[in-house]
């Protein structure tokens, strides 16, 4: 039985010409910090994949940092740039999440935004919440569960007013939709590259010159001194290409994933009227369709679904084992039933139409008594 994969949120295939920049890269390359004729020719491979980032992001090569992904890149981001306040939202990825609770531990103080029944942190509340002691705002920019895509440029211009730092992360937006720093107006961005058809293991942290973080990793000079650690080459040059190749076919990869969204949600309200959808209509991923049937046992029915051939998700891969319960469904005002037994759809470039009907097919087989 061939698979049908519907879980891109969670990661992406990686795509041939960034395995071939890899496998080439593997057998290369030295280490970038030795100063002998390899060591020298891979250092200079990273700092073009550098330069090549930076053009995809608009920013300046040297506000690119290297880490081994999107967890790390939150984790130094909050963790070494917060001090006294920190303000975030109620619908941020565990990585934000956590590190914030431990910093509380620590004694910061830190104020939950909350968001609306579409997943929106509202301008006004964080202008409500900022204080003379906060130093951090952390807000990402497109939600993982349900899609939902926030005013950033609106919301670290507000931050911006009062002296605060704003970082976003931008693990589920980069390669997806476009992300120009210039406008974004942050001072620190993370991603990683298992989210646009990269490989994993290897995700980046921009950081806007002039603003002050200290280390999360110490040890040796690499990447300016600030991450210590010899660089994954054949990552960070993967990485490069499955950007460069994201945001080249940016505009016609949306337009045919947003076909297939709208094709999945008008057959699942064909076929099952009763059809709860989450999320913004007008301000969303793409790809993410986040949605609950009443009466849907939804650990139930992913594993149905998988046996069926049908990779899916209940929410975000990270937090799937730890709690039954969305974080971000019951946020957005989710009964502990929907917010429970949620699915989340998420569509990627090598989806088909074809595809999608034999989802909601199967989908509607699998939910009759």
């Amino acid at each position: 039985m061939e698979r049908v994969y519907l879980d891109n949120a969670a990661t992406t295939k990686i795509r041939p010409e960034v395995l071939d920049v890899m496998v080439r890269a593997y057998s290369e390359f030295g280490n970038p910090s030795s100063v002998h004729r390899e060591g020298q020719h891979a250092k200079k491979a990273i700092e073009e994949a550098r330069e090549s980032i930076a053009l995809s992001l608009n920013c300046d090569p040297a506000e690119i940092y290297f880490t081994s992904g999107g967890t790390e890149s939150d984790n130094w981001a909050v963790k070494c740039a917060a001090k006294g306040h920190v303000i975030t939202s109620k619908i941020e990825h565990p990585a934000v999440l956590r590190s914030v609770e431990m910093l509380e531990k620590h004694g910061l103080k830190v104020t939950y935004l909350p968001v609306d029944k579409n997943g929106l942190i509202s301008p006004d509340s964080l202008e409500k919440a900022l204080t003379p002691d906060t130093s951090l705002v952390s807000v990402m920019m497109a939600n993982n569960e349900i899609g939902t895509i926030e005013p950033i440029r609106e919301l670290s211009s507000i931050a911006h007013d009062h002296g605060t730092l704003f970082h976003t992360d931008a693990v589920q937006a980069v390669g997806t939709v476009p992300v120009d720093i210039q406008k974004l107006g942050v001072d620190l961005l993370s991603f990683s590259a298992h989210k646009f058809y990269g490989p994993k293991g290897i995700g980046g942290l921009y950081v806007k010159k002039g603003t002050e973080i200290s280390s999360l990793l110490n040890g040796g000079s690499q990447e300016f001194n600030k991450r210590a650690g010899t660089q994954n080459v054949p990552g960070i040059l993967g990485m490069a290409e499955a950007l460069r190749l994201s945001v080249s076919e940016q505009e016609k990869t949306v337009a045919r994933i947003s076909e297939l969204r709208d094709l999945l949600k008008k057959e699942l309200v064909d076929k099952i009227p009763a059809v709860l959808f989450h999320g913004d209509e007008s301000s969303s991923l793409p790809g993410i369709v986040n949605f609950y049937i009443p009466g849907m046992d939804g650990e139930k029915t992913l594993l149905l679904l998988d046996v069926k051939g049908f990779a899916c998700s209940g929410g975000a891969a990270c937090s799937s084992k730890d709690s039954a319960v969305s974080h971000v469904l019951s946020a957005i005002g989710a009964t502990k039933e929907e917010a429970k037994n949620s699915l989340r759809i998420s569509i990627g470039a090598y989806n088909e139409k074809e595809e999608i009907h034999s989802f909601v097919d199967v989908l509607s087989s699998v939910l009759r008594p």
